[in-house]
């Protein structure tokens, strides 16, 4: 078998390192895998596309023996196998880095991977692995370093590290630059170029960048509605076609369709509109952060003497490299970070941001950067999950109304279109997509002055993007502020009114989207004045 790689080389391979034919799953009488067939070649980094629900989650699950299938057969370098559970596909040489982190965040770095070390545990020859690791792949992971003191890229960072120490014969990647910068996605690409070319190793790569993948694989395997639809060379494929193979359609009536497909600033940038909405003149804004100065536990500084401001009707990007306070300035803008010195003022009003409930009551919404973790409650049911921000509202002489609750939940489910089976169906079993679309919907329903977006796209699907691009823009339009944390930079570019970089706690620049060049905003992301 000859593969052609993105640089126009070839690759001989022989069997097969991954062949899985027929597999199909059904939950609750619904096809998640509907007898799928993937094979993977070895020396190959083989492309996974598809929307959240796909199936392609189901059928990593199954070889990571996670799930079980209906029936199907796997082949691993060519030998049939039965993988029934996470330490038969070690064994298999089967390791997979999920989007989702499963980190002990009271443990150092070096503890959570000694969990899983073969053989006797050497603290010292855990940590040199780890510094070896992460210094090849330039992931910038320090071994002694508590994990709940991490930012979400770092911690996912860690998952990477911990994978490849065991040196896979078969690499599941899910959405690993998701959290990554673009230096750090590079470094991480061209490692893994090097460890398939001689082919004892292969790689699955999950990712929902079009771009990514037409840079990176040779192959790429296409799921829609739980089965294949196609497999297609990437990069003798347009990102249009790519995504028009994931949802079914053309997105020509989009307007986000240069961000969604993960388009390269520097050769397809976004479009800016000469009449971009700046806010309502004369008017205060609608928030304003002065001079706030905060520390962590141990006396880390999270932000310093941070300044910004945003008026009604506009939306400022938040950018810069993962670590640097965008954590610190959504937890300040949710009430979870205490102030050390400094203000915060909505609708012209200081407001006690360590008083629980005060910035909500100010008008100031909130969707988190990790919505599994603190978005929302995933054992609990969707209407439930919705009702938290109005439950006020729902009350009667301090008694929750369940009927008041599913008529609010119907209401935004339609509005929001939310894709569920029923309003009683467990948060989990959601697709990131809807998940994240459940608490947009659940913040936007109170009705804020200000809505504050965590990383609101990450590991969502071409199509989601789009939507919640689409509802940010609504939002502004509405006059709402809008403050986006993003480390995507196309996603700030082409949402954004107004730019402000940070670095190290604090706004290191600042400028407007008509004046925003990405050059100019790497070097203040790195913390040079531009």
């Amino acid at each position: 078998m000859t593969i052609t790689n993105p640089n126009g080389s070839s690759v001989v391979t022989g069997h097969p390192m991954l062949r899985m034919a027929g597999v199909t799953k059904y939950f609750n009488g619904r096809a998640a895998c509907d007898d799928v067939d993937l094979s993977v070649a070895a020396g190959e980094i083989h492309g996974l596309l598809g929307q959240n629900g796909a199936g392609k989650s189901t059928l990593m699950n199954i070889l990571l023996g996670l799930v079980r299938p209906d029936r199907g057969v796997v082949e691993v370098a060519g030998r049939p196998v039965t993988i029934r559970d996470p330490n038969d596909a070690r064994a298999q040489g089967i390791g997979m880095v999920h989007q989702h982190y499963s980190l002990i965040p009271t443990l150092s770095v070096w503890e959570n991977i000694a969990i899983t070390a073969k053989g006797r545990v050497r603290p010292d020859r855990i940590t040199a692995l780890v510094e070896q690791t992460s210094a090849r792949y330039g992931l910038e992971v320090s071994a002694s370093k508590r994990v709940g003191d991490l930012t979400v890229g770092e911690q996912q960072r860690v998952e990477v590290v911990k994978c490849l120490i065991d040196q896979p014969k078969l690499l599941v990647l899910d959405e690993p630059t998701a959290v990554l910068t673009e230096r750090e996605s590079h470094a991480l690409f061209s490692m893994l170029g090097q460890v398939v070319d001689g082919g004892a190793c292969s790689v699955i790569l999950i990712s929902h960048n079009l771009a990514e993948i037409r840079s990176v694989a040779h192959r790429t395997t296409i799921m829609r509605d739980g089965r294949v639809v196609s497999q297609v060379v990437p990069s003798e494929t347009s990102v249009a076609a790519l995504a028009r193979h994931m949802i079914g359609h053309d997105l020509r009536n989009e307007p986000d369709v240069a961000t969604a497909i993960g388009a390269d600033l520097r050769t397809d940038p976004a479009p800016v509109s000469a009449a971009a909405p700046a806010g309502t003149p004369g008017l205060p804004p609608a928030l304003e952060i002065e001079e706030a100065t905060a520390f962590l536990p141990g006396g880390r500084r999270a932000l310093d003497a941070l300044g910004l401001h945003v008026r009604g009707g506009e939306v400022l990007g938040v950018a810069g490299v993962e670590g640097n306070g965008q954590k610190w300035l959504a937890s300040l803008l949710s009430g979870a970070l205490s102030l050390h010195s400094g203000r915060v003022r909505v609708r012209g009003t200081n407001v006690r941001v360590s008083k629980p409930g005060a910035m909500r009551s100010a008008g100031v919404a909130v969707v988190p950067e990790d919505r599994r973790e603190s978005g929302c409650v995933l054992d609990m049911s969707v209407a439930d999950n919705i009702a938290f921000a109005a439950l006020g509202s729902l009350a009667r002489r301090g008694v929750v109304s369940r009927r008041r609750v599913l008529a609010l939940a119907e209401k935004l489910v339609e509005e929001f279109q939310i894709s569920v089976a029923s309003l009683d169906q467990p948060m989990r079993s959601l697709s990131g997509g809807n998940q994240q679309k459940v608490v947009l919907a659940r913040e936007l329903s109170t009705e804020p002055g200000v809505l504050v977006l965590a990383q609101p796209t990450r590991g969502l699907d071409v199509g989601a993007i789009a939507y919640m691009h689409e509802r940010i823009r609504a939002a502004a339009d509405a006059g709402v502020a809008v403050v986006l944390i993003s480390t995507d930079l196309n996603e700030i570019m082409q949402l954004s009114d107004r730019i402000a970089v940070m670095y190290r706690g604090k706004v290191r620049g600042e400028t407007t989207r008509a004046e925003a060049d990405p050059e100019k905003l790497g070097l203040l992301m790195g913390g040079v004045h531009a």
